[in-house]
């Protein structure tokens, strides 16, 4: 933190009438909420998604996350099925670094509106683009019953029990 960044906490602290450690314990456990899969060791993959698309852009200014690294980050020691497509976290990682060639990336993936779009319809279209193929299929694909005898069970006695009973 440099003085500039002290400075601003003192006044967001006197503002509310709290302590600065208040205002920095705040910022330490709102960031750890929004990265919370990145300590998490199970979490690689497809289920590191959110968290780039999220915040990926701050995370990859900030730390200087260049592609190769963000692909060692999510890709890392994770199977086939779990893999973020290279091409995606290149999109990803643009964002973070050069908007103009990342738009150029998103319009060849949505060749229906060829208008100029704002970092914020960008950053949006990115968004729906990547949760579509990452999170939300994977969460249809876990809904599946993998086991229908057990789905059975839960809703009731098998039909010789009710005889039995």
């Amino acid at each position: 933190m440099n003085s500039t960044d002290v400075r601003k906490v003192k006044k967001v602290a006197s503002r509310l009438g709290v302590r600065d450690s208040d205002v920095i314990r705040f910022a330490v456990k709102s960031m750890l909420a929004r990265l919370g899969p990145l300590y998490d060791p199970e979490a690689h993959g497809r289920n590191l998604v959110p968290v780039f698309v999220e915040s990926g852009a701050d995370l990859l200014r900030f730390f200087e996350i260049d592609a190769s690294r963000l692909e060692a980050i999510i890709n890392g020691g994770v199977d086939l099925e779990r893999r973020v497509d290279r091409d995606d976290i290149a999109l990803l990682a643009l964002t973070g670094s050069q908007e103009p060639y990342a738009a150029l990336k998103l319009s060849e993936l949505d060749r229906t509106e060829r208008r100029e779009r704002t970092a914020a319809e960008l950053s949006e279209s990115l968004r729906q683009y990547l949760y579509a193929k990452y999170v939300y299929r994977a969460i249809a694909e876990s809904h599946v019953p993998r086991d229908p005898p057990a789905l059975r069970l839960a809703v009731g006695p098998e039909p010789q029990e009710l005889a039995e009973g």
